[in-house]
């Protein structure tokens, strides 16, 4: 059974090598996956399929080299959470642009699975890295002015 830090470091590697069927399978059938720095603030991830679905690439995904870099785990008290902070380093392969997007993710492992995750990842930068930033400001500018009609 794998531990929190190798489940970790599975998923990191997992994404930087774009291995996207596999991720799924590194959590719990029921989990709960949030990312509390979205700025679009989506809904939790709450099973395989969800996930199955935010870690399929579209014809419109562009592509990012990229790799873990600057990791850090730190145990807690309860053998089954670590909080990882480390950073995506890489290059966009259509622009050839450089980047780095922070994280630091709290993980609850089970059984060698992910039943819960708090993903704090800069979403400016990485949309920045992956040329979609005009898009999302949009989008947040939008989901403003639709709550602020309500």
């Amino acid at each position: 059974m794998s531990s929190p830090r190798e489940v970790f470091l599975a998923l990191v590697n997992g994404v930087a090598e774009g291995r996207w069927h596999e991720l799924p399978n590194l959590y719990a059938e029921q989990t709960h996956v949030v990312h509390p720095f979205d700025p679009l603030r989506q809904p939790a991830l709450r099973t395989r399929d969800d996930l199955r679905k935010h870690f399929t690439p579209t014809d419109a995904t562009p592509r990012l080299r990229r790799k873990p870099a600057n990791i850090t785990i730190h145990e807690t008290t309860d053998p089954e959470v670590i909080v990882a902070e480390f950073e995506y380093q890489g290059t966009n392969a259509d622009t050839g642009e450089p980047f780095a997007v922070p994280a630091i993710f709290v993980l609850r492992v089970r059984d060698g699975e992910i039943v819960e995750s708090r993903d704090y990842f800069d979403h400016l930068s990485a949309a920045e890295a992956r040329g979609q930033l005009k898009e999302l400001l949009a989008a947040v500018e939008a989901r403003s002015a639709t709550k602020q009609r309500s």
